[in-house]
């Protein structure tokens, strides 16, 4: 958390063009990059690759100087981070959208998600859900949420899911599901991950995408996985501030709403508890009150 910020321009500098006072924006997980015209990455559109990158959160900028990120009542970003949030998206819901969310987004578009396609997505969490509301607003063919219980299946049919792989309740789940995917993202952040049958779900060429961060080295597993049917294995960060604003325009069109919870800002330490005991459901969004008028 305090990598999601959603407020008002209260001040914006001389260089800002798409940006006024007033103006209702966002600022996810990246407040900076050096956005040099020889940065493969900033010239490219993909800013949020670039090795000079900068969190929104406990980051620190080239001079030295720090992000403090949304644990605030007013936060300062560079304006090329800050996009605006369309007028037909609640405040609330728009902001775990702006890491959460796009996390999960560029993938899906980055590798051709839509009609025509089956998407698995590992992990019914914060970043899991959002991957199956896209992927149902995409309209792929078939999503199918895969996680390790049927715990989640009620609330993963609710965001989009056709099917639904429970891991350690059926032995035989990837013999199963064999070649049935085209494409699989992973949130989840387990480095026991049974890559191997992850990989049995994908039709030839297809793509496994992770995103989520494992802190520790995954278990090997034999070539011949992708070897046998052309398969890809890649990952995905974040996504780029053009990214962002698609993915905002696109749940305002296609009426998207995460599934969220508003607490309060004075409570933030008992939330971060209740997010380590894995209670949240599935995003929780911290408001700050009173919600303080503009100036």
């Amino acid at each position: 958390m305090g990598h999601e910020v959603v407020g008002h321009a209260v001040t914006v500098g001389k260089n800002v063009k798409h940006i006024k006072i007033g103006d209702r924006v966002g600022v996810g997980a990246q407040a900076s990059s050096c956005l040099k015209p020889d940065c493969f990455e900033c010239s490219s559109g993909l800013e949020n690759y670039c090795p000079a990158m900068v969190g929104t959160y406990n980051g620190k900028y080239p001079d030295g100087s720090k992000s403090y990120g949304g644990y605030s009542t007013y936060v300062r970003s560079p304006g090329h981070f800050v996009v605006k949030i369309p007028r037909a998206l609640d405040s609330a819901e728009a902001a775990p959208m702006l890491c959460g969310g796009v996390t999960t987004w560029s993938p899906l578009k980055q590798n051709g998600a839509g009609p025509g396609k089956s998407v698995g997505i590992i992990g019914i969490g914060g970043l899991g859900h959002f991957g199956l509301l896209w992927a149902k607003g995409l309209g792929c063919d078939k999503v199918v949420a895969i996680s390790r219980t049927s715990e989640k299946k009620h609330d993963a049919t609710l965001m989009g899911a056709d099917e639904f792989i429970a891991t350690e309740e059926d032995p035989n789940w990837a013999k199963k599901n064999s070649r049935k995917l085209d494409l699989i993202i992973c949130t989840v952040s387990s480095p026991e991950m049974p890559i191997t049958k992850y990989l049995q779900l994908l039709r030839t060429n297809g793509r496994f995408i992770q995103v989520g961060a494992p802190e520790e080295a995954i278990a090997g597993f034999n070539m011949f996985a992708l070897i046998a049917k052309g398969v890809k294995i890649g990952g995905s960060c974040i996504g780029s501030p053009k990214e962002i604003s698609e993915m905002l325009q696109f749940a305002a069109d296609h009426h998207i709403h995460p599934f969220i919870e508003e607490k309060e800002m004075k409570d933030a330490n008992q939330i971060i508890q209740d997010i380590d005991a894995g209670k949240a459901r599935y995003r929780y969004v911290l408001c700050n009150e009173p919600r303080y008028p503009l100036p």
